[in-house]
């Protein structure tokens, strides 16, 4: 399974190698030769659904599957919320839900993609469904201390550049806190459901953020002002996060003297290291991309949310254990795709999200246009017992670089499958809009990703926008078109 897709990227990386067009490390100068459709009757190839964020209607439900596994969808996808699961008390787990969607699903021939989700439902575009973070997990850690700092109520949340808390998910620099919480609701899905759907879940996505991204929450709704298409706002504030961005650079720099030699400031004491004072000057005069203390910053909130990445993987995937033996283990990364072209801050809501860097030069394929890291994540785990698969938004939209929304949305797909395909990154795809499947434009530019870009597979926002009309007969064609089955 997993040895199968990178016999596959090693040949086509191999036969660029042999016919000088381009390396797994570098690209012509005025670009790379596309990957192509890798996905033309590829075993790996995935066409998938998600489920709604709660079953309601459940007539309407299996309605829905019936279609969709008529015309070859292949698994769907469901959030396992954390808490729904364990809101009532700590390690007290109420299962019922999960054991009456996930037993529907498969009845209809389908398998399972499910998803811990270990953030909150609610609040964000298309929504229609709240489930909050487990009340107790705020006050269990409440009075505990971590690397000097006390953490009180809102400790293991982000804190914005304007000083507000988001309890969507818990911040990356707590995950040592809290890695344990992960570890055993892992370990509970895996004794509720490693007999009885053994060969059915095909892959295991795990939630690494709010909206269940690889991101900070610099565009949500605890913050004003900063929702699309805004440069959102820089989610690195808290005590936690001030405190690791201290010790990294002294630990990079070997001292304060260093320090201050690098940046250009006459900092007294390490105390006064930090994020940007003022975020908005950060961003306006452009310090984000040419100062040493702005790169500085970003690589470390970048390289903060990378780890972050790593480390929740990795503890699901060693809770897993054996059990579910052919499913991968997916991570989602948004397609932050507005401000692109901003004349004064461009690149800035991709910054503020921690997905690039700013240390390499965003204008090079070579580099993933600074995406290099959040996609090579996967690749840290290449020794590992399972598959780690990316999946990427936006693959529906089109680029509309002019004011207000600067975006590079196709572009920025295009540069993802690029980039993961010489890194040897297996990459699926999604749409980011419920309505971008119910058009046949949206259509055209996924079709064109997977001719073109090296998508391997699509999961679907949601079902019952591909159950009827042109969402059903534009993905019922796509998948005879990919599908090996059909």
């Amino acid at each position: 399974m997993a040895g199968v897709r990178h016999a596959t990227v090693t040949l086509a990386v191999l036969s660029l190698l042999l016919s000088g067009a381009g390396t797994a490390q570098a690209t012509p100068a005025d670009g790379p030769v596309p990957p192509g459709p890798v996905a033309l009757d590829d075993p790996e190839f995935t066409a998938n659904v998600m489920a709604p964020l709660k079953v309601t209607d459940w007539a309407a439900f299996e309605a829905d599957l019936e279609t969709v596994a008529a015309y070859g969808v292949d698994a769907v996808s469901v959030d396992v919320w954390w808490g729904d699961v364990e809101g009532a008390a700590d390690n007290r787990f109420d299962w019922s839900y999960y054991d009456q969607v996930f037993e529907v699903i498969t009845s209809k021939g389908l398998e399972l993609a499910p998803i811990l989700s270990f953030h909150q439902a609610g609040g964000n575009v298309g929504d229609d469904y709240t489930s909050l973070l487990p009340s107790w997990l705020w006050t269990k850690y409440a009075d505990r201390t971590y690397r000097g700092v006390e953490l009180g109520p809102t400790g293991l949340q982000h804190r914005s550049e304007q000083g507000n808390h988001s309890p969507e998910s818990v911040q990356g620099w707590a995950d040592r806190v809290v890695m344990n919480e992960y570890r055993d609701f892992t370990r509970a899905f895996e004794r509720q459901y490693g007999d009885v759907y053994a060969d059915e879940v095909v892959e295991v996505n795990v939630s690494l953020g709010p909206s269940g991204e690889l991101r900070y929450p610099s565009y949500n709704q605890h913050d004003e002002g900063t929702g699309y298409p805004t440069r959102g706002a820089l989610q690195a504030y808290s005590p936690l996060a001030v405190r690791d961005f201290q010790q990294q650079m002294l630990y990079r720099y070997g001292s304060l003297e260093a320090v201050n030699s690098a940046w250009g400031t006459d900092l007294g004491s390490a105390d006064q290291i930090g994020p940007p004072a003022d975020a908005e000057a950060f961003f306006t005069s452009r310090a984000y991309l040419d100062t040493q203390y702005g790169r500085d910053f970003v690589d470390w909130y970048n390289g903060s949310l990378v780890d972050h990445g790593e480390r929740v993987l990795r503890t699901v995937i060693r809770a897993l254990g054996r059990d579910f033996p052919e499913a991968d283990i997916g991570y989602k990364v948004p397609g932050i795709h507005w401000q692109m072209t901003h004349p004064v801050h461009p690149r800035a809501t991709e910054v503020t999200t921690g997905l690039i860097q700013t240390s390499v030069d965003l204008d090079s394929w070579a580099t993933g246009h600074g995406y290099q890291r959040i996609v090579e994540l996967a690749n840290r785990f290449d020794r590992g017992p399972r598959e780690v698969v990316m999946h990427f938004t936006a693959l529906e939209m089109d680029d509309q670089p002019g004011p207000e929304a600067y975006s590079l949305a196709q572009t920025l797909v295009q540069w993802i499958g690029d980039y993961a395909f010489r890194a040897g990154v297996e990459l699926k795809g999604e749409n980011a809009l419920a309505g971008g499947v119910g058009s046949d434009e949206g259509w055209d530019n996924i079709n064109e990703a997977f001719e073109t870009w090296g998508y391997l597979g699509l999961t679907v926002l949601r079902i019952g926008d591909v159950s009827s009309g042109t969402g059903a007969r534009r993905y019922a064609e796509f998948i005879a078109t990919y599908s090996p089955d059909i």
